[in-house]
């Protein structure tokens, strides 16, 4: 792949990315100038936006474990519920292809992807450290709690955690509470 073709996939995934979530359908928009061009099939887009969204996801949950290094299932249910909200129209792009895959191959592709990330909720929640059905389960309950979420605290932005004497105060202070508790 050229730069120009790797630069023209991003500028029209990141149109996709903006459709879908204007539009809130659930609908893969194949339809967005561009996209024929640059990937093979739904499955491809699909793994696309999927990227995009864990990416996203990702992202709130380190910056949430961060800030809320006492309830981790909280944290990261918080950090869920923050990139859903940011990327609506893909959550729900990704929901609808779980629910309703095209063929075999989005279903096996869904069915997998959603069991990883469930694994990845349930790792950074501590309620897991391996890759079993329980800890699916128990990042399927973390994914269940976010959902339920209809608003999360404020997470300070600006300086990361450890940066400044008032941010290592309150952490300190708030392990320390811990430990007296």
């Amino acid at each position: 792949m050229t730069w120009n073709a790797f630069h023209n996939r991003g500028e029209v995934l990141r149109t996709a990315i903006k459709t879908a979530n204007a539009r809130r359908d659930g609908a893969l928009p194949m339809d967005v100038p561009g996209v024929s061009e640059h990937f093979r099939d739904e499955l491809d887009l699909l793994s696309a936006l999927m990227l995009k969204w864990h990416a996203r996801l990702s992202g709130h949950i380190e910056r949430e474990l961060a800030q809320q290094p006492l309830d981790l299932k909280f944290a990261v249910a918080c950090a869920w519920r923050r990139a859903s909200n940011e990327m609506p129209g893909v959550r729900l792009v990704i929901d609808e292809c779980l629910a309703h895959p095209v063929d075999a191959a989005m279903a096996e592709a869904m069915n997998r992807a959603q069991e990883r990330e469930w694994w990845r909720l349930a790792a950074a929640a501590g309620a897991s450290n391996d890759e079993s059905a329980a800890a699916a389960r128990a990042g399927a309950a973390v994914e269940s709690l976010a959902r339920t979420l209809t608003t999360v605290p404020d997470v300070p932005r600006g300086e990361e955690p450890g940066q400044s004497a008032d941010a290592q105060g309150t952490f300190i202070e708030r392990i320390r509470a811990v430990l007296a508790a």
